[in-house]
């Protein structure tokens, strides 16, 4: 790599990992009390996914270790927030599936922290937006591909 290219790539990533820290510490600032962002982060996909996954499926989709993956799932359950059941396929296996409670504080967090998002996007321009989606969610799928 020329010394152009490392510095582009030295930027992109600066740029990448001070936009996440931003972001991360405004949602945990909005988001209801004793909710985590990864917490808000499973609620979400198993309320989009309409259906049960494995703790497999949902680390890998959060490219997590299952045992961290197990750590959050653990905490919801106690909150009440998912349920967990043997796969009755595979008994060696668990199932997920949101809960009413969690769908609940899922809808609540997505209330918490619309405003702040709608600001952001009113800022930079719903057309910037749409053409940034595109790129980040190329970037993300190259960094995927370990």
């Amino acid at each position: 790599m020329t010394d152009d290219k490392n510095t582009l790539a030295i930027m992109l990533f600066g740029e990448l990992l001070a936009a996440d820290q931003s972001v991360r510490s405004r949602l945990t600032r909005v988001l209801p009390r004793g909710m985590e962002i990864s917490h808000f982060s499973v609620l979400n996909s198993l309320s989009w996914h309409g259906g049960e996954r494995s703790p497999a499926q949902l680390a890998e989709t959060f490219n997590v270790t299952r045992g961290a993956m197990t750590n959050t799932l653990s905490k919801l359950e106690w909150a009440g927030y998912i349920h967990i059941r043997p796969d009755w396929d595979d008994a060696r296996r668990k199932m997920v599936a949101i809960s009413p409670a969690g769908r609940q504080a899922r809808d609540a967090a997505v209330n918490a922290i619309t405003p702040m998002i709608s600001n952001v996007v009113g800022e930079l321009g719903e057309e910037q937006v749409r053409a940034t989606l595109p790129i980040l969610r190329a970037l993300r799928r190259q960094l995927s591909q370990d």
